[in-house]
């Protein structure tokens, strides 16, 4: 499976959605990487480069965050905790095999792939809606 940005992940903010764009790009080369012969040391090399770049993501949504007073920010926060922690479990996966396993694969697709989605549909639209709402808010 491929991670796919779609009209169902637009948050109608552009910064964040920009930045998700780039997410499931990362997220795909991971996948490639997978793919392309099972190395193991580049697999851990592409999910270093998605680490990363989710750090930088995450950094930005919360600074946007507390910049517009938005009152889910610890919620947002804890969530992006899990995202870490699957990071974190995917780290080990490698460790523990000789490369990107089918299974490594199953749980790229699963606790990442399927919780960014989830996560965008979610908390990430709640954001870009609250910020919306508090700019525009004399047409309301």
């Amino acid at each position: 499976m491929r991670a796919v940005f779609d009209d169902n992940l637009v948050t109608g903010n552009e910064m964040i959605d920009g930045q998700h764009k780039e997410l499931i790009e990362k997220i795909n080369k991971l996948l490639d990487s997978c793919e392309n012969g099972n190395d193991k040391r580049v697999a851990i090399t592409t999910l270093d480069y998605l680490a990363d770049y989710t750090e930088f993501h995450f950094g930005e949504e919360e600074k946007l965050q507390e910049s517009i007073g938005y009152p889910g920010i610890e919620a947002h926060k804890k969530e992006h905790d899990k995202l870490r922690e699957v990071v974190k479990d995917l780290y080990n996966m490698l460790e523990e095999e000789e490369g990107p396993s089918n299974a490594f694969v199953e749980q790229v697709n699963r606790n990442v792939i399927e919780w960014l989605y989830g996560h965008i549909k979610t908390f990430d639209r709640s954001v870009a809606e609250y910020k919306y709402m508090n700019t525009n808010s004399e047409r309301l």
